[in-house]
């Protein structure tokens, strides 16, 4: 049979399979500077997942695999046309709110409830949340007059406040936080008038005290730790105390890898996710540091500069709120093992162990390729 011949719903399906066939066959679409800034952190994460861990290489391979999903959805990404990533966002938002109204219903974890178990992986839906809202409200602003006006902003505020209280009553307010802020980006590169961010930290100086009262237990013996870390040393003052001291012991050289004490003799707890910075700190110390930030400083300062370049407005607020996103995930990490923000739960970008959040964030980097490589085309 002729293919003219074939029923319609036939004829789209093999247009759309050329055109998906084209589409993964045409030229590379990767940014050369961020994509190596990208490989080269994820090869630093893996080398000090494997000190950390005492040379569990089954971890390192189970993170190995996590970070090459991430790449290639960097790769699919960065292939796909703006306008249809676009036009899909909408569905994106939706099935991220559907999964984390499941989080209640099955969802694990130890001290909030923010996992789904899908098989053989764990899923955590905010992680996801944290790419699809601030695509979202970009999606919402880019055919209106910007700054925005204050019916605008509520509606955004409505678009960010579903997601947000679902993830702040797991209870994650460390998730909530960073979620947020990725939100709060997309509203200031909009245009937010200085008046109305003044009016917000207002509004959010206020709530402070009723917030307060709202928070569990737990919380706020974080919140009192990060105050005084040496009133409960062997309490809740343990990890960030042990630290501080994995930090100070690797001076200006380090220890060398593989010979962080703290890790190795389990003094530093959560060493290979949340503190695996410290671990870092004390083998290479003030100098690996150093450079793994000028590293990341490579990374947000390529990611903003692409940003920049796009041509139309949900491309720019898209492109602007994932680099400063991504920022502001390195300044809570760094600050929270030195003891400079309560501890949150905020991994450190491309290494720490985990899977979501380094497939999520990867994924974002493809999106911005994707608006750099077809700054030029008409309609993208």
């Amino acid at each position: 049979m002729s293919s003219h011949a074939l029923p319609d719903p036939w004829t789209r399906a093999g247009r759309n399979a050329r055109r998906i066939g084209a589409w993964l066959r045409g030229r590379p679409r990767l940014d050369g500077p961020l994509l190596l800034g990208l490989l080269a952190l994820a090869a630093v994460g893996l080398g000090t997942l494997y000190s950390a861990s005492g040379g569990n290489s089954d971890l390192v391979a189970a993170q190995a695999i996590r970070l090459g999903v991430g790449f290639a959805a960097l790769y699919l990404l960065s292939r796909a046309p703006p306008a249809l990533l676009r036009n899909l966002t909408p569905w994106a938002y939706l099935a991220s709110v559907a999964l984390l109204l499941l989080v209640p219903l099955i969802g694990t974890g130890r001290y909030a409830r923010s996992w789904i178990d899908i098989g053989p992986v764990f899923v955590q839906p905010a992680e996801l949340v944290k790419l699809s809202l601030p695509l979202m409200l970009a999606w919402y602003l880019h055919t209106r007059v910007l700054p925005p006006s204050l019916p605008m902003l509520g509606v955004c505020a409505l678009v960010a406040g579903v997601p947000l209280t679902l993830i702040a009553i797991q209870p994650d307010l460390g998730t909530a936080a960073l979620v947020a802020a990725s939100a709060a980006f997309v509203i200031f590169l909009a245009g937010l008038r200085l008046w109305q961010l003044g009016a917000l930290a207002a509004l959010g100086a206020v709530a402070a005290p009723i917030g307060w009262y709202l928070l569990h237990d737990y919380q706020r013996a974080r919140l009192a730790t990060f105050l005084d870390p040496h009133a409960d040393p062997l309490g809740s003052g343990w990890n960030i105390i042990q630290s501080e001291i994995a930090i100070g012991s690797g001076g200006l050289l380090g220890k060398g890898f593989g010979s962080s004490t703290q890790a190795n003799l389990d003094f530093l707890p959560e060493h290979t996710t949340d503190f695996i910075f410290a671990v870092l700190a004390e083998e290479f110390g003030l100098v690996g540091v150093l450079l793994v930030i000028v590293l990341y400083a490579l990374i947000v300062g390529r990611a903003i500069h692409l940003a920049t370049l796009a041509r139309d407005t949900w491309s720019r607020l898209v492109g602007g709120a994932l680099a400063l996103t991504f920022a502001v995930y390195v300044l809570v990490n760094g600050a929270m093992v030195a003891g400079l923000l309560p501890v949150i739960g905020v991994p450190m970008p491309l290494i720490s162990y985990g899977g979501t959040s380094a497939v999520t964030l990867l994924a974002g980097f493809g999106i911005l390729m994707s608006i750099h490589a077809h700054r030029r085309v008409a309609g993208a």
